[in-house]
């Protein structure tokens, strides 16, 4: 339930973030430096990844299990259960053959923001309590 949570933040995040602008290429050297590029850039990744998961071992991150332990509570589960309806008729709605014919389409961005901002109230003042 809550993973489909953490996907569906995880693509408004994709969606809202940063882009990458590239130029077509033309030339062969130019594309053999973006692949190089590439390359650097998935093992630069998986570094990462190792990284996280040395560190995963060692401690939890108290943010996260603040913010799990917000969402266990009245209010928190209210605004989940709103938030996972809205994907569910969006997800409904977007089966739908006419879909792309709609004039309004359905999101869950506020469902989404009402739920962060509960969970962001919620975990600060315990959070920062917790800091050294």
């Amino acid at each position: 339930m809550f993973g489909s949570l953490v996907d569906y933040m995880g693509e408004i995040r994709d969606q809202f973030g940063p882009y990458t602008a590239r130029a077509e290429d033309t030339d062969d050297e130019e594309n053999e430096s973006v692949e190089a590029a590439e390359v650097e850039e998935g093992e630069e990744e998986e570094e990462e990844e190792e990284e996280e998961e040395e560190e995963e071992g060692e401690e939890q991150d108290q943010l996260q299990t603040l913010r799990t332990q917000c969402q266990e509570t009245k209010e928190g589960k209210n605004l989940t259960h709103h938030y996972l309806e809205c994907v569910e008729r969006v997800q409904k709605q977007k089966e739908d053959p006419n879909y792309e014919d709609l004039e309004n389409k359905e999101d869950c961005v506020e469902e989404f923001f009402h739920l962060q901002h509960y969970l962001d109230g919620c975990t600060t003042p315990r959070l920062f309590s917790k800091l050294k």
